[in-house]
């Protein structure tokens, strides 16, 4: 174990200056093996030890923890307007044009996916497991940029993070056939879920540019150094957290948009 809190960037967003955008791993936290850097209080992991763990990943971001916005995930295809910190009940998405408001999603195998309107300073966090995937909880994240802060699809960009690859998620065939057979692979008797395409094709389909949009080729399964991951770890697991967000302007003057109209925040 290292106590050298280890964070996964994005490139994508390094051109925006005013966003910050990362992914924690398992390295750099102070919980005792298996947990390591786990930022769950619900996985068995001591509580005093999770909230120093925390803290460690916000500071590291220099994030204030009480500017957080947290989807409650439950695997389902909601997604809310984020304007203050706080939980959001049975959300799995978060949009926000709120400058210093951070959104926050958990994850251990699900994908975490990040979307950035940089003209309009707004942000998006996106938790899509394969259940979120099957309802288009992507493309619904992008329609709510759209119709409530008048995002160009084609102008935004995305990040999709390290999560379970093709090449470890396997599915049973009741999963599988409920995704287009382009994104499922068989080898054998087994079928392997391709969730980075599913949801890549998402963005494509709700009409962000191809060069705007960024996978991780780390697979959480596999990367069992870097990564936690329920797949392979079971109870045994941590999670890790990815948060994304539009830093406060130094002089107090944020612009933003909604609807098209231009104001002053």
């Amino acid at each position: 174990m290292t106590n050298t809190v280890r964070l996964v960037y994005p490139s994508i967003f390094t051109a925006f200056h005013n966003v910050r955008c990362a992914v924690s791993t398992r390295q750099g936290g102070v919980s005792a093996d298996p947990y390591g850097m786990n930022l769950s209080f619900s996985v068995g992991d001591r509580k005093e030890e999770v909230e120093e763990n925390r803290r460690r990943f916000f500071a590291a971001l220099r994030i204030p923890s009480d500017r957080l916005a947290f989807p409650q995930q439950h695997h389902s295809a909601n997604v809310a307007v984020a304007e203050e910190p706080g939980a959001f009940e049975t959300t799995d998405a978060l949009v926000t044009n709120r400058p210093n408001l951070w959104l926050v999603v958990t994850v251990a195998d699900c994908i975490p996916l990040f979307l950035v309107d940089p003209g309009r300073n707004v942000a998006a966090v996106v938790h899509a497991g394969w259940k979120g995937s099957v309802s288009k909880i992507t493309g619904k994240t992008v329609a709510v940029m759209r119709d409530e802060f008048g995002s160009v699809p084609k102008d935004l960009f995305a990040y999709i993070g390290p999560s379970a690859g093709a090449c470890c998620y396997e599915v049973g065939k009741e999963v599988a056939e409920q995704f287009e057979r382009h994104v499922v692979t068989s080898r054998g008797t087994r079928l392997y879920l391709d969730l980075k395409r599913e949801n890549l094709n998402q963005l494509a389909s709700a009409g962000l540019t191809a060069s705007n949009v960024e996978i991780s080729p780390d697979c959480t399964i596999c990367g069992s150094d870097l990564f936690h991951s329920y797949r392979r770890d079971k109870e045994r697991s941590g999670r890790m957290m990815g948060v994304i967000g539009i830093k406060p302007m130094r002089d107090g003057i944020m612009e933003s948009w909604k609807n098209g109209e231009k104001r002053s925040r």
